[in-house]
């Protein structure tokens, strides 16, 4: 009975397993492909930039280039970006991070961040003024004059002017630092008989998302922002689940924007600015069309005077330092927050990271620092694991006794388990003394997880024989870890499966090694033989699944299952019970294992 349950168990989980990897081949993959397809060949249409602005109707085209040459633009380059203003609707869409590239590649293009209208997944900024009865307001469509600068550099700005023809003169001023943040101060002059009403407001839209292969949902990527004394965030999930839905904030010390895992687009209103805050997915037929803006408060301009107002642009990436002195020097309220430090153990990850990036400091390799944080958080809890696994050891130790009395008490449950729990007082095991220290540590090491996976730092990484910590392991068995000159996602009809869950690498099979050395060493008291297989499988079906992970991940799942297997087996050898580590080598020297 128990080999039929055995191999009944066994095919259950080959089957499982093979479901799994279809499933992701032939559904999940294709569906994405197609997307992408989709967007590639029909790039999104034009959509309202603004609640109170109008629709935009800038034709697609086929390429990038083409749509930033379609307008007039003011070149832009910083020691941290480059790119272009475009003066038609004085519009920021045209932005690449030069201190970070795209691949790995030593000569791959600058990341690419704000993107225009007509490409695929366009990403950009307006700022504006709406009013009622206030005509030829300028927007999306409206082509601005430069009239002072020539290149948006820092200490060079740029101005730029429009008139609406009827007695409102508007005059942008647009300047920005050394790292990613722009100052947009608008001023509006009325030279007209009559007073006019006005609000400013500011948008950033992203049309679509594209796929990315590192996208793992554990951290944040949609609509984020402080507003009305609290984080916000929501995810394009949520704005897509509720389309034509908004929700709606209203706020002073606020900002918003869209972001990425590394990247964040905020618009910043003034401190004491009260305005409405709006995040929407305003669909476009089936383009999803995701949207942060504001408006704020009313101004009145009395003929023959003008108002000015000033907000501030981030856009860039989430270094740490650099949001925390913005936080500072422009009181933006909970700016750091753009990083996405959970919303349960933040009280962690913080500190974690903080570490971490102190080690990497100092060592100066990403793939060290890993090493040495998982070493010191080990050590943190020593104490702790130490006496989880000497109650493992003990259970271990006296396993073939309660088996033993397993098989004298079949018949007679009540008696075996008095027996048992008489075995327990006897050699001083608590069984339930090893559950606490896990549930201690568990909060720890989910925070160490987020901590790998916000980290820009661990991004293009390289570490060893790795040049990019934060993408999966590139080798793989079916070439013998590039040993043959043959990418097997190429292979005909089968390419699909292995570059998924059977794309094995170097790091994905020391990982199933160790947590299989981890397992073997943990006692497996009161399971029946079918579960001891499920059980002694965890650890292949564990080395499929974490296989697409990012390469730290791997690093630190690895070593912290080494550092685990070591103290297990020191304990193991303190109490004298027998372990896989000792019988391996026994068998290697010709000697018979010690019996436990």
């Amino acid at each position: 009975m128990n080999d039929d349950s055995g191999r009944n168990t066994i095919i259950f989980l080959v089957c499982a397993l093979a479901l799994f990897i279809v499933y992701q081949v032939f559904v999940l993959e294709p569906a994405q492909r197609q997307k992408a397809a989709e967007a590639k060949a029909h790039p999104p249409a034009a959509a309202a930039a603004h609640a109170g602005a109008p629709a935009l109707s800038a034709p697609p085209v086929a390429t990038r280039a083409a749509a930033v040459a379609a307008s007039p633009r003011v070149p832009l380059a910083t020691p941290s970006l480059k790119g272009s203003v475009s003066l038609r609707g004085a519009r920021i869409d045209d932005l690449f991070l030069t201190q970070y590239a795209q691949t790995t590649d030593k000569n791959s293009p600058p990341e690419e961040l704000l993107k225009p209208e007509g490409t695929a997944f366009p990403w950009f900024v307006d700022f504006g003024w709406v009013g009622q009865n206030v005509p030829n307001l300028p927007g999306p469509l409206t082509v601005w004059t430069l009239s002072q600068g020539a290149t948006l550099a820092p200490g060079a700005p740029v101005t730029l002017t429009y008139s609406n023809g009827a007695g409102l003169t508007f005059t942008r001023r647009i300047e920005v630092d050394q790292h990613y943040m722009f100052t947009v101060t608008d001023t509006v002059a009325n030279t007209g008989a009559g007073a006019v009403t006005l609000a400013p407001y500011g948008t950033v839209q992203r049309q679509g998302v594209p796929p990315e292969p590192g996208r793992t949902g554990v951290v944040h990527e949609g609509v984020i922002g402080y507003l009305a004394g609290h984080d916000r965030a929501f995810t394009y999930k949520d704005l897509s689940k509720d389309a034509g839905q908004t929700q709606q904030f209203d706020s002073a010390g606020a900002w918003t924007g869209i972001t990425d895992r590394y990247w964040l687009t905020a618009l910043i209103p003034a401190a004491a600015e009260q305005v409405h805050a709006v995040y929407r997915d305003a669909k476009a037929g089936n383009l999803d069309v995701y949207e942060a803006n504001y408006t704020g408060a009313a101004r009145t301009i009395a003929p023959n005077t003008q108002i000015t107002v000033s907000q501030h642009l981030f856009a860039g990436a989430k270094k740490l330092p650099l949001l925390q002195a913005y936080e500072k020097d422009l009181g933006i309220a909970h700016f750091d927050d753009a990083i996405d430090w959970g919303r349960f153990f933040f009280f962690l990850t913080r500190p974690i990271y903080l570490f971490l990036t102190f080690i990497y400091q100092r060592v100066g390799t990403f793939g060290v620092a890993i090493l040495m944080l998982t070493v010191v958080v080990r050590l943190a809890f020593f104490p702790i694991a130490n006496k989880q696994y000497e109650s493992m050891t003990k259970m271990k130790k006296v396993q073939p006794l309660m088996e033993e009395l397993r098989r004298r008490f079949k018949d007679d449950p009540a008696k075996q388990q008095q027996e048992i729990m008489a075995l327990y007082q006897r050699e001083k095991v608590n069984p339930l003394a090893g559950c606490l220290p896990i549930l201690l540590q568990i909060p720890v090491f989910y925070s160490l997880y987020k901590v790998l996976n916000i980290s820009i730092e661990m991004r293009h990484a390289p570490f060893l024989a790795f040049n990019d910590l934060s993408a999966r392991d590139p080798t793989t068995i079916w070439n013998l870890f590039g040993a043959i000159p043959w990418n097997p996602a190429h292979a005909p009809l089968i390419g699909g499966i292995l570059d998924t869950s059977l794309h094995i690498g170097i790091l994905p099979l020391a990982y199933g090694f160790t947590m299989f050395l981890t397992t073997s060493m943990s006692p497996q008291t009161g399971v029946d033989p079918t579960q001891q297989r499920i059980f002694q499988l965890m650890p292949l079906f564990f080395m499929f699944i974490m296989a697409p992970f990012a390469v730290g991940l791997l690093i630190y799942w690895t070593w912290s299952n080494v550092l685990t297997t070591l103290q297990q087996y020191v304990m193991m050898r303190r109490f004298k019970v027998d372990n896989p580590i000792d019988r391996f080598f026994a068998r290697l020297g010709g000697k018979k294992a010690p019996a436990g």
